[in-house]
């Protein structure tokens, strides 16, 4: 197997170099296929240049490792997979349908099948008509080559395969028993579909019957928290490129990433109080991930949509910056939202994700619960004080009912990664009061609770969770029912407070970067509101609960000794 890993990517990123590491391809057919693929020529540009003329090196770079990994002898494919990241404007969808073309003329099997799929219809149809125009371009491939536009089937006559053309859909793939080459084009529009790891499984399961069978994934970043499949083939990728994966044996796959170095993408959490600009925002610095520079587009042309783009806030800004530079959305901050996401990422502390951890290295912890209907997340967090410095821990947990994954199909992908990530169970009620209480009971016995005012709770719709605190000996004068909106504004803003002066450290869940992305601020009067109703339909319940155990450590308060019944918990 071939080692695919580039781990000086950001040396060869910031010095313009390829970023296809040194492979020994086979250079006879990784020569051939990039011949045909030059001799293409563009339908829709005055005077149609040859692709060879006209297309960025980055793809042809692409098109040899995609031919160059066959060897026709042993009849071997060394990369099975291919995952393209780049930026929006890199004619993406053009060169991938000359890829498809390649493809076909490369193709030696008889009644063979290709797939473009694209994530909409728009996309699969331009993909369609660049195809017919490149075929139209030149006459040897108009004898070749037979459209039939009413089904977006491109007929090869030698081979009598066909390369189809399509929206992405699992029933796409009935009848294609020969599938040689699958192009995927925007997978991230597809993360948030539930079923598209279904699918990729499906096309990887149709590739395999063919020795030489290929999957191509063409991408630019999400325009939202990454999710699913999408946040899944990502983060597969920059491990393999970052040589994570040496010595294991794992999908073939060749990724080509473009996207930042670190230092470039994100400000450290010192940087974020000083009030340094992100550098991703220099444009001096936007050709590094940008492979398809000046074919057409241009930094003084993008520079123009930038200005007009900072005019409509943050979030306008960060969308842009996703699509034009590849910069992964983290959390979707805009005008609107709370100011403490600002600060969120850099404040992640991942050994924090026991909470264990936290409870053996806190004097004294708090817990504020937050919760809905069954349409709604259940949201547990806990706040613990550190023994040592009097910084702040935060760990967070949140419940949903299934039924969440069908009324709420849209963040159906993002719930399922966070089920993955162990940070929210799907239980139908009244699992999710039970599960919330067993955490509960393990914080009571460790005797970090203070006496009174340790659980703050919404007073709304909370019977079923007082009656399982109750249950386990949770005494009456340890709930603080805390009022919501208005009222929670201390926490609010001390929460922001401490994360920019870095006093607060979380766990770093995907969980909570979603809901502090989701968070909006509303104004009224002298007091600042979180709530539900600002932030339309999405979930912030874990966040609530957050400010609520704020509230209560914000009371400077003393761990001491619970009776429960006949039980006496541990004196701190």
């Amino acid at each position: 197997m071939w080692d695919t890993s580039c781990p000086d990517w950001e040396a060869r990123i910031r010095e313009g170099r390829s970023l296809l590491p040194d492979l020994p391809l086979l250079e006879a057919e990784a020569d051939m296929g990039l011949a045909f693929f030059d001799e293409l020529r563009l339908p829709d540009v005055p005077g149609n240049p040859r692709l060879g003329d006209a297309s960025g090196q980055w793809f042809r770079d692409l098109v040899r490792a995609v031919f160059g990994s066959w060897d026709p002898v042993s009849q071997t494919r060394m990369i099975r997979d291919f995952f393209a990241l780049v930026p929006k404007g890199s004619s993406k969808t053009t060169y991938s349908a000359a890829l498809m073309l390649v493809a076909m003329l490369m193709n030696f099997r008889p009644r063979a099948t290709a797939l473009f799929l694209g994530p909409t219809q728009a996309i699969a149809d331009r993909a369609y008509e660049q195809a017919v125009g490149m075929i139209d371009e030149s006459p040897d491939l108009k004898r070749r080559f037979r459209p039939r536009d009413h089904i977006k089937t491109i007929e090869d006559l030698v081979t009598k395969s066909e390369m189809q053309v399509a929206t992405f859909d699992l029933r796409i793939l009935t009848g294609a028993m020969a599938l040689i080459f699958v192009l995927l084009d925007e997978l991230h529009v597809l993360g948030k579909a539930a079923n598209t790891s279904r699918v990729l499984r499906q096309i990887r399961g149709g590739l395999d019957k063919t020795p030489e069978g290929v999957l191509v994934i063409t991408t630019t970043q999400s325009d939202d928290i990454p999710a699913g499949a999408f946040k899944s083939e990502l983060k597969f990728v920059r491990n393999l490129r970052d040589g994570r994966y040496k010595g294991r044996i794992i999908r073939s796959t060749l990724p080509l990433l473009y996207e930042f170095p670190r230092d470039i993408a994100v400000l450290t959490r010192e940087e974020r109080a000083q009030g340094v600009e992100p550098r991703w925002k220099d444009p001096v610095n936007w050709p590094m991930v940008m492979p398809n520079i000046n074919r057409p587009i241009t930094v003084e042309a993008m520079r123009a949509d930038w200005e007009s783009e900072q005019e409509k806030g943050e979030d306008a800004i960060r969308i842009w910056a996703s699509q034009h530079l590849n910069i992964e959305i983290g959390q979707g901050i805009n005008n609107e939202g709370w100011r403490g996401a600002d600060y969120w990422e850099a404040a992640a502390d991942e050994t924090l994700r026991d909470l264990q951890t936290l409870l053996d290295r806190s004097d004294v912890v708090t817990i504020g619960i937050d919760g809905g209907g069954l349409d709604d997340l259940l949201g547990l967090a806990v706040i613990g004080r550190d023994a040592k410095t009097r910084e702040w821990l935060g760990w967070c947990r949140a419940w949903a009912n299934p039924k969440v994954l069908e009324v709420r199909k849209d963040i159906a992908a993002n719930l399922l990664d966070f089920k993955d990530e162990e940070t929210l169970s799907i239980v139908p009620a009244p699992g999710d009061v039970l599960e919330l209480a067993a955490v509960v009971a393990q914080i009571l016995a460790s005797g970090l609770l203070p006496q009174k005012n340790g659980i703050g709770i919404d007073p709304n719709n909370i019977a079923a969770i007082i009656e399982a605190l109750t249950a386990i000996g949770v005494p009456d004068e340890l709930i603080r029912r805390l009022l919501q909106g208005a009222a929670l504004a201390p926490a609010v803003w001390g929460l922001e407070r401490k994360l920019s002066d870095g006093t607060f450290w979380h766990d770093g869940s995907l969980l909570m970067a979603w809901v502090v992305a989701n968070a909006k601020i509303e104004q009224r009067g002298n007091a600042i509101l979180v709530t539900k109703q600002v932030s339309g339909r999405a979930k912030i319940d874990p966040l609530i609960a957050l400010f609520q155990a704020a509230i209560l450590m914000s009371w400077n308060p003393q761990a001491g000794t619970l009776v429960t019944g006949a039980d006496v918990l541990t004196v701190v």
